[in-house]
């Protein structure tokens, strides 16, 4: 993974700012404060509420949403929460009923001292900027919490298209990047021309193949992006024919191979519409299965796009996917419009329904910046920090501007 930012786990906000939230948040009333962690709702064991004008709220709930680990020493009444990162490991521990915390081995002042509500122990909200690195604000007209998760390095991808070559300065900031130059067409055959997801001509000196060798030489790994939609059956025929999907199969590699790519992206969408979806799913687990033993052959990696599984498209088993690729891409948009922001429910839903089959550290969100804005991306990222999820993926490059950039560095990259 790249140097995108260092955890910040012990950034600290000020006396003066941390004495404001505790006088506001006193002027709410229990059980009427919200917490907001990253622009969405964070579900509580219990309500926030206020003891002796100071604001406390669920430890683990917050900890772990914040990706800090948490274990309770029921001898001790103690509980230690903790957090490797990049600056190494930050060890807070509290006991109940002190206002003594110790961080790091050296004694910090609580304003308030850890208690027990209905099992679950609530401390002051303001512990969680001065220690967990998280920005903590308050609204007073609406009652409302709002936290925002310190700077993760999590893992990143970035998708390139025929018209991402304007933001392609933006490539090397990117674990990965996915180039969509590649297609299955409507005849079931894999190749790199067409009107889209072709393969690029040369701009000057800059050809498709220097920009993936420039992008190898930058540390950031190139995948050939293969795209294709069911819409005229095409993947169902190469699903049903096996010669037809060794060509395919042998095809992908060898390209991959030969122009230098270390990895293949497989966007295969549209499965599971309509007709025998159960079919639908297992022949399209056999082609994984037979791509996958290829890539391996070869040395590369292989990444799947996938439908969110609260999608009207359910020809995709991500339980097996998963033991066959490296890791899955959650297509976490086109719940509606596609051009505004998505529905943060509907995301957080794809993303719970994916964790019922799949390992965290193998599930990567897919950010569609077609719906996106400055305002709503972190929102989605603060989504995949707070599962926990592998990392992101961003399409795309050349439709990111600036503004969104700036905004993104603030979560993610540097």
């Amino acid at each position: 993974m790249k140097r995108f930012a260092q955890i910040l786990l012990c950034s600290i906000i000020t006396i003066s700012g941390t004495t404001a939230i505790s006088t506001s948040t006193s002027q709410a009333a229990s059980g009427q404060v919200s917490i907001m962690l990253d622009d969405y709702s964070l579900p509580f064991p219990v309500q926030p509420t206020v003891m002796n004008e100071t604001t406390m709220v669920p430890f683990r709930a917050i900890s772990e949403a914040l990706g800090v680990k948490v274990v309770w020493n029921q001898a001790k009444q103690e509980i230690t929460a903790s957090k490797t990162g990049t600056a190494g490991t930050k060890q807070v521990v509290l006991t109940m009923g002190s206002k003594n915390a110790v961080v790091d081995g050296q004694v910090v002042k609580l304003i308030a001292s850890p208690q027990t509500v209905q099992g679950s122990t609530l401390i002051p909200l303001s512990f969680f900027s001065s220690q967990f690195g998280a920005t903590v604000a308050w609204n007073q007209a609406t009652k409302t919490v709002s936290i925002t998760s310190p700077k993760e390095d999590i893992y990143t991808m970035g998708f390139y298209a025929l018209s991402s070559f304007d933001e392609r300065s933006m490539v090397s900031s990117f674990d990965s990047v996915a180039f969509g130059w590649s297609r299955i067409d409507k005849d079931g055959q894999f190749t790199t021309q067409g009107k889209e997801y072709r393969w690029p001509q040369a701009a000057g000196t800059v050809t498709p193949e220097s920009i993936i060798q420039e992008t190898d030489q930058q540390g950031t790994t190139p995948y050939l992006m293969v795209y294709s939609v069911d819409g005229g059956l095409e993947l169902t025929k190469n699903l049903e024919d096996m010669t037809l999907q060794n060509q395919t199969i042998t095809a992908i590699v060898d390209t991959a191979s030969q122009k230098g790519f270390k990895g293949v992206v497989l966007d295969l969408e549209g499965l599971g519409w309509s007709g025998d979806k159960a079919k639908a799913r297992s022949d399209y687990n056999a082609f994984i299965k037979n791509l996958s033993s290829k890539t391996d052959q070869a040395g590369l990696k292989l990444s799947i796009v996938l439908h969110p599984l609260n999608s009207s498209y359910t020809g995709y088993d991500y339980r097996t996917l998963a033991s066959l690729a490296d890791d899955l891409i959650i297509m976490g948009y086109a719940f509606e419009d596609e051009k505004s922001p998505e529905p943060l429910v509907k995301v957080d839903e794809a993303i719970t329904l994916a964790l019922k089959e799949v390992g965290k550290d193998k599930l990567i969100l897919g950010i569609s910046l077609g719906s996106e804005n400055e305002q709503s991306v972190n929102a989605k990222i603060g989504l995949a920090k707070r599962y926990g999820l592998k990392g992101i993926a961003i399409w795309r490059i050349g439709i990111i501007g600036q503004s969104a950039w700036t905004e993104m560095n603030k979560s993610v990259f540097k």
